[in-house]
């Protein structure tokens, strides 16, 4: 495929099976069908070649769609079959624009030079089009094959027989076409412009879609070929043997060494180490991990070795995932696009037709052969869908690989306009904008008690226990006192507390209806009734029966998330606070991070209500609902977009139109900011590529455009809209000074 023509013409083949739905995307040299389980893949291969191209089934796997870029032919593109075309064309052009340089029998040496060109130089022109006439279809290189032909065809004719191949001859260089009644004037700098000039912006381009689709092959070069795998050797020893990755099944342990990557989801068995997992969520800081952890496949192992459980390979990890997310949105059309394909489908044709109006008009109306015959193939030449063809998916294959880099998902292009009209986002509390997950707030230790000393002394005794408050208060006193004492005499009574005897002292943690308030300090009395105000979760500590202190245990906003929500307020972006939870604690978690709305004690169906509410009251506005938990299914279904957390459940995930890889709400400004950039530059795009053509066509049809530089200008437009879209790719995450530039 070359520009959009071809694009409409797959598709609208495609379309006439029964039950098929397709979208052909022109940068990637990809189709995505729907179609029925009865109808074969056989026979949609088939469609496409009856069309005239030919096409094979994508690759199952993200490296396999990594490897599939553009689908162009090496001889358009190959350096060597460039370079050969630009040794015998330069001379043509310097000779046919220099009339001092033009010695006697200069244009035998021109045509001599210009005749491998205009044949085997731009045979793969003449082939395509031969094969689009076969199949009664017309695109660009139909154009440019003409407009070739012509060119040397009329060269052909001056010399032999129309007075240019007299010894001595000169022929004036000029910017119009020459003026009738001039001497015979030759088209063999056109005859060679046009296919140097194509294969010289084709190759460009290639180069520039191959930077805008890097992502995927960036993504798929993060799964390492090989993984070492422990096995159960000889006499209960454990050997290490490397195996490739493809085989590594769940369940097995796989060891990565200092500078490795990760292979497969797992959880670390032994070993501790820091990972950089900036490939996947964008987030440049480390990840530190332990026993008990997980670390996600293409992660780089920064710190010392460890040893991981495979929890999920191949298709079913994240890394998979995300890959196969990003295809997805690449593979998609936006609204403009459709018309964009439309347009060209109807374009070449029109040319043909008006290439031929006007020449028999200029020849009707008494005008000069040559002069008739310049604009004639003006027009073939300078008539380009191919700008029209990629304004669109180079941005959006820009735009999606980007995001992806920035740990945003984006499911479709739809997704991506409908988050530039985001005018208000409604937010859940709990695993949005705090943490999700239990852990300790503050120790409020008794008087003559060290809070150190006393958090120790609990971290060791609930290190017996599985509860979720024993696991935080765990982890809260390990991270502070290092390694804990040891405990004995252990005991766990469900609904109480746990008990146990550390560094000879009986401990005990208890609920607080357990022990009689009354008689605690006044200090730890307060601690209580702070702590049951704010909706946050209260223990008591006490040591040989004596109460020793309140462990006040919550779900901690995120240190982010204020930062967030400033970012959206400078986007013109209200933020509404939708929770389940009572009113104190929303309330508290809402003046934390900035929030002036809060709606608390919503059930799913409340927030669905909610969103529609403010869909109807927002008219041109989208409204987005943010969330991680099945109980937000509702809503993110009800939204204009619904996004989801990274660590949120799959169901939110799944009926999320983005997800925020890196779980961290900030990354939703950035995302907003990249779809306004990126419907900026689909605009400029499209506007250039229409604008080139309502300008030069006309132009090239009252004769007073040089077929050369239509061949120029033609390159020029599909070049233009790359390198525009390219620009998407230098998109920075986190600047504010760029937040009013984007809020529109």
């Amino acid at each position: 495929m070359t520009c959009g023509a071809c694009v409409h013409r797959v598709e609208r083949r495609l379309a006439k099976l029964d039950g098929v739905t397709a979208t052909v995307n022109l940068a990637t040299g990809r189709a995505r069908v729907v179609h029925p389980a009865s109808l074969p893949v056989i026979d949609v291969i088939a469609a496409i070649t009856a069309a005239g191209y030919e096409a094979t089934v994508a690759g199952p796997t993200p490296a396999d769609a990594a490897a599939t870029g553009p689908a162009v032919e090496a001889i358009d593109h190959g350096r060597r079959n460039l370079l050969i075309v630009a040794a015998l064309a330069l001379p043509v052009l310097v000779l046919s624009m220099v009339p001092a340089w033009q010695f006697t029998d200069w244009q035998w040496l021109c045509l001599t030079l210009a005749a491998p060109v205009a044949t085997w130089g731009a045979w793969p022109f003449h082939r395509r089009a031969l094969h689009g006439l076969r199949y009664a279809g017309a695109t660009m290189d139909t154009l440019v094959s003409l407009g070739v032909l012509a060119a040397f065809g009329w060269s052909l004719w001056a010399l032999f027989g129309g007075g240019a191949g007299e010894p001595g001859m000169r022929m004036p260089f000029t910017l119009l076409p020459p003026a009738a009644g001039d001497e015979a004037h030759m088209y063999l700098e056109v005859a060679v412009a046009v296919p140097l000039f194509v294969l010289l912006g084709r190759r460009l381009e290639d180069r520039a879609r191959t930077r805008t689709g890097s992502a995927l092959r960036e993504l798929a070069a993060l799964v390492p070929d090989r993984v070492a795998v422990l096995h159960p050797g000889p006499g209960g020893k454990t050997v290490e043997v490397t195996v490739p990755t493809a085989s590594l099944t769940v369940g097995q342990v796989f060891v990565v060494r200092p500078g490795d990557r990760v292979p497969a989801d797992g959880v670390v068995v032994d070993g501790r180490s820091a990972l950089d997992v900036s490939h996947l969520t964008g987030e440049s800081r480390p990840m530190e991990v332990g026993p008990e952890d997980s670390v996600p496949g293409g992660s780089v192992n920064e710190g010392g070795r460890i040893t991981a459980r495979a929890t999920a390979v191949g298709a079913d990890t994240r890394l998979a995932r995300i890959t196969a997310a990003v295809e997805e949105a690449q593979a998609g059309k936006t609204g403009a696009q459709r018309l964009a394909d439309r347009i060209a489908g109807v374009f070449v044709p029109s040319v043909l037709a008006g290439a031929v109006t006007v020449l028999g008009f200029w020849l009707g109306a008494g005008g000069d052969p040559q002069a008739a015959a310049g604009a004639t193939m003006a027009v073939l030449v300078v008539a380009c869908p191919c700008a029209l063809g990629l304004a669109t998916p180079t941005a959006i294959l820009a735009a999606t690989g980007r995001g992806a880099r920035l740990g945003v998902l984006i499911r479709e292009p739809a997704g991506l306009e409908r988050l530039r009209r985001v005018g208000t986002v409604v937010v859940d509390k709990t695993g949005t904008l705090t943490t999700g997950g239990m852990s300790l707030l503050r120790c409020v230790a008794a008087p003559d008690v060290d809070p150190d000393e006393l958090l120790a002394r609990v971290g060791a005794v609930e290190s017996a226990s599985g509860h979720p408050i024993g696991r935080a208060l765990t982890r809260a006193a390990t991270e502070r006192a290092g390694a804990l004492p040891p405990v004995a005499d252990f005991a766990s009574e469900p609904g109480i507390g746990v008990r146990g005897l550390v560094d000879g002292s009986r401990v005990a943690v208890l609920r607080p209806g357990v022990e009689d308030v009354t008689a605690l300090p006044a200090g730890l009395r307060a601690a209580l009734s702070e702590a049951d105000a704010a909706g946050d979760t209260a223990v008591v500590a006490t040591v040989n029966g004596v109460p020793a202190g309140v462990l006040v245990l919550g779900d901690s906003v995120r240190p982010e998330a204020a930062g967030a929500i400033r970012a959206l307020d400078r986007l013109g972006v209200t933020v509404i606070l939708a929770t389940g939870d009572r009113p104190g604690p929303a309330r508290a978690v809402a003046d934390a991070v900035g929030i002036d709305e809060v709606l608390s004690e919503l059930d799913p169906h409340d927030k669905a209500e909610l969103v529609r509410g403010l869909r109807q009251d927002q008219p041109g506005r989208a409204v987005a609902v943010v969330g991680d938990g099945i109980n937000d299914t509702i809503a993110l279904g009800e939204a204009d977009l619904g996004i989801g957390m990274g660590g949120g459940t799959a169901a939110a995930i799944g009926v999320a139109d983005v997800t925020l890889v890196r779980d961290d709400l900030g990354a939703l400004a950035d995302a907003i900011r990249l779809s306004r950039r990126t419907t900026g530059t689909i605009r400029a795009n499209l506007g250039w590529a229409f604008g080139y053509n309502v300008v030069l066509i006309p132009i090239a049809v009252t004769g007073l455009l040089n077929p050369m530089l239509a061949a120029a200008a033609m390159s020029v437009s599909s070049l233009a809209a790359v390198t525009n879209s390219l620009r998407l790719t230098r998109f920075r995450a986190g600047r504010p000074d760029d937040a009013k530039r984007d809020r529109t």
